[in-house]
């Protein structure tokens, strides 16, 4: 064209945009100015997405500015896709900036604003917005909506909320949807309702990739490795195309359920039968099923020959340090914590596990070594937390502390009492390794027993009625003393709890876990 107009130039950066090449769109953007070609709202909007897709905060924030220069700061669209782009690029304070400042909102631009809270780890903000927004008149929330709500409770584990949601997902006539039928299923699956998912994803009329992957990875973390590669198999059985999260899933199954075998056979096929190549993700997932089995140096070779950017690494060599750790390779355990330290990931992670390794070994004069080090250099552990939700209000507990827990004295004394019960059972608390200080075995066992996660239980017990599933939340992973002590108790008490920790549930019944005491 020998004179591209405002319509050309925007039609061909959505174009761009539509085959994944937001760059390309950024460039022509770009072009257009230098061409004098004033930009409309619909430029600014897509040319916003192409940042969105990105991630760019520094090219978005610019083209932020130019939207105020041609004054089309008010505009609905290009409003919607500014809160879009700082939700994906994690600043959500500007998009709430530019979502208080609009005159008029719809329900794109409340969306937009619910989503950058759930994208960001801030779920209770973005369900509290969703019920201004019901709160509004003549509101009615969309399906995109109704995900980004379901999506926000899964991150908390907030049941009682994604049933609320659920009910207004028939009412309004979107079961079907694909998108909204996925976040259901990954809802319930990371509540701890794996029947629940179960039930979503069978009333799927023709479930596409999407719902398939979240029903392979939500039984892989319940420990139901068989049962998620059964739905792999029948996935492939309907000539659905797998993709490479969905090979995370399935690698995850078999991690968690020991099928080393079977994780490797399915990773070397990835790429052959599937045409997906594997990354660091899929390698992690390998590293850690050969760690979880006890083939440490196998998984070492493996983490040594990919080369990673430290921030994809992280995962990598952190996996790698906690198999270690529990196998008390402490040869391992300093190299991949050195490594983690010197990239500057999980600092704090990589000094306490390394601590612990050494505790588990008795080296104690190297574990007084770094927790000087530690706190020469500022490096705190982040604190053991837990939680419970009842009638939609979630109560909240940290490891030792008992005085501020709610309903404290009936806690503490609900717990000596468990205690003495299981005791009686054989039980034998403070097991080596947990606690990295080197305390007598008494106050071992005191401190152990103040682990939030049993606290939050015991709050459960006093306070939910029985028959009722008691379902508990951590932020870290769950020590093995504090799983057989759950097993004992579900076994004493003769009721049913799951447990939700950083890495996957176990689900305590009669005296056992679904985990089968390999996690």
């Amino acid at each position: 064209m020998r004179e591209p107009n405002v319509i050309s130039f925007t039609s061909l950066m959505a174009g761009f945009i539509k085959v994944g090449r937001p760059k390309s769109a950024l460039l022509i953007f770009c072009k257009m100015l230098e061409s004098w070609v004033l930009p409309n709202a619909f430029t600014f909007a897509t040319v916003v997405n192409a940042c969105s897709m990105l991630a760019d905060l520094r090219t978005g924030q610019k083209i932020h500015s130019h939207v105020e220069m041609f004054g089309v700061q008010c505009n609905l669209v290009v409003c919607s896709s500014l809160i879009d782009m700082y939700g994906k690029c994690n600043n959500v304070d500007d998009a709430r900036r530019v979502f208080d400042g609009m005159d008029y909102r719809n329900v794109v631009s409340w969306t937009s604003m619910i989503t950058a809270y759930g994208q960001n780890a801030l779920g209770e903000c973005a369900l509290q917005l969703f019920r201004e927004f019901n709160g509004l008149p003549l509101s009615s929330p969309n399906h995109f909506m109704l995900a980004s709500v379901i999506n926000a409770c899964a991150s908390l584990g907030r049941l009682v909320s994604g049933k609320v949601a659920h009910a207004a997902v028939i009412r309004r006539g979107h079961e079907s949807n694909d998108v909204v039928a996925s976040a259901l299923v990954d809802m319930y699956a990371k509540c701890g309702c794996i029947g629940y998912s179960d039930k979503v994803f069978r009333r799927i009329p023709d479930p596409s990739v999407i719902p398939y992957t979240s029903m392979i990875v939500g039984a892989a973390k319940y420990g139901l490795g068989k049962f998620s590669l059964d739905i792999f198999k029948e996935m492939l059985d309907r000539r659905i195309k797998p993709n490479d999260v969905t090979f995370v899933g399935v690698l995850h199954a078999c991690s968690h359920s020991g099928l080393v075998d079977d994780g490797l056979e399915y990773l070397h096929s990835m790429h052959k039968k599937h045409g997906v190549v594997p990354d660091t993700k899929h390698y992690t997932c390998v590293v850690d099923m050969l760690g979880r089995t006890g083939r440490l140096d196998e998984a070492h070779q493996l983490a040594k020959s990919i080369q990673v950017e430290p921030d994809q690494g992280a995962l990598l060599w952190g996996t790698l340090l906690s198999a270690s750790r529990l196998y008390g390779r402490v040869d391992i355990a300093v190299e991949a914590s050195k490594w983690l330290i010197e990239s500057n990931q999980q600092v704090a992670a990589a000094y306490v596990t390394m601590s612990n390794t050494y505790a588990m070994a008795g080296k104690w004069e190297n574990v007084h070594s770094i927790r000087y080090e530690m706190k020469h250099y500022g490096v705190y552990k982040e604190p053991g937390c837990s939680w419970v939700e009842i009638r939609d209000s979630a109560y909240v507990f940290y490891a030792g502390d008992v005085s501020l827990c709610a309903r404290g004295s009936e806690v503490a004394s609900l717990l000596r009492e468990l205690e003495r019960r299981m005791k009686e059972r054989g039980y034998v608390g403070g097991s080596r390794g947990l606690v990295s200080i080197d305390v007598e075995e008494e106050a071992k066992e005191e401190i152990v027993g103040l682990h939030s996660e049993r606290l939050a239980l015991a709050f459960g017990l006093i306070s939910i009625p029985k028959g009722v599933t008691i379902r508990v939340m951590k932020n870290l992973r769950m020590c093995r003393d504090c799983h057989e002590a759950f097993k004992l108790i579900s076994e004493i008490v003769e009721r049913d709890f799951v447990v939700r920790d950083v890495n996957r549930f176990h689900h305590f019944e009669n005296g056992s876990c679904t985990c089968r005491d390999f996690w």
